[in-house]
């Protein structure tokens, strides 16, 4: 059987995910984001929580993540305990530097993503600096979640905005399902050269849940890349 081939980023997102779970401190309520770089996030949060006796608890944005902080000994909430965070840490899908307008949802959890960072304080990117782009959707599909219920007819409403909507399967040919059992409805718009319209276009379109688009919501962003660690806060107008 042939080894599966290493992530060749993976150490830039682990220098980027040591970075900002150093921004955690004792006492705080921080969001654990998903996919392949929060897992180091959670991975040093837990070693801190271990070793260091950091005290604090944490709301995770998906089953995937929640598991692997129980494993990490962190302790979790919810929103009912503590309906404000302190901080979230979570991974993006493209970044624009400028801005820090991001997508995301490529890792099929960001719905509860975003209900966890439109809750916090400070929302922390980290990633590879290959995730830096001119503008969203030049690179990657733009996620979104739909009810199962009449998803062709959601598919055709965003054709008739620009999209080629696909939607997202499982190796098997089975549909993707979210947390929430939703469908993700990956959509091609090529470069999205006005991401406010259109986020408000896909807030209006009756079955979509929420959509990738992560619009003035990150405070910072920290990536690691051949040429070290990158921090980055938006541009103010």
């Amino acid at each position: 059987m042939t080894a599966t081939p290493p992530d060749p980023a993976a150490a830039f997102k682990e220098q980027a995910a040591i970075a900002a779970a150093a921004l955690v401190e004792d006492g705080m309520a921080v969001g654990l984001g998903t996919g392949s770089t929060a897992r180091f996030v959670v991975a040093e949060l837990g070693r801190r929580v271990r070793e260091e006796g950091l005290r604090i608890c944490a709301i995770p944005t998906s089953i995937v993540t929640e598991k692997q902080a129980r494993e990490e000994g962190i302790p979790l909430t919810t929103f009912g305990a503590h309906p404000a965070l302190d901080i979230a840490i979570d991974g993006a899908d493209e970044i624009e530097p400028g801005t820090l307008n991001l997508i995301k949802g490529l890792g099929g959890a960001l719905l509860w993503e975003k209900i966890v960072a439109s809750a916090a304080s400070r929302f922390v990117i980290v990633a590879d600096a290959s995730k830096y782009v001119d503008h969203l959707g030049g690179h990657c599909p733009l996620p979104v979640e739909v009810i199962p219920f009449g998803w062709e007819n959601v598919a055709r409403k965003l054709a008739a905005l620009g999209a080629q909507a696909t939607p997202r399967r499982q190796r098997d040919g089975s549909f993707f399902l979210t947390d929430e059992k939703n469908l993700i409805l990956d959509c091609v718009f090529g470069p999205i050269m006005n991401p406010d319209a259109l986020s408000t276009a896909l807030a209006e379109t009756v079955g979509v849940v929420e959509h990738g688009l992560f619009l003035h919501m990150a405070t910072q962003t920290i990536t690691a890349g051949p040429e070290g660690l990158r921090v980055l806060e938006p541009h103010k107008n």
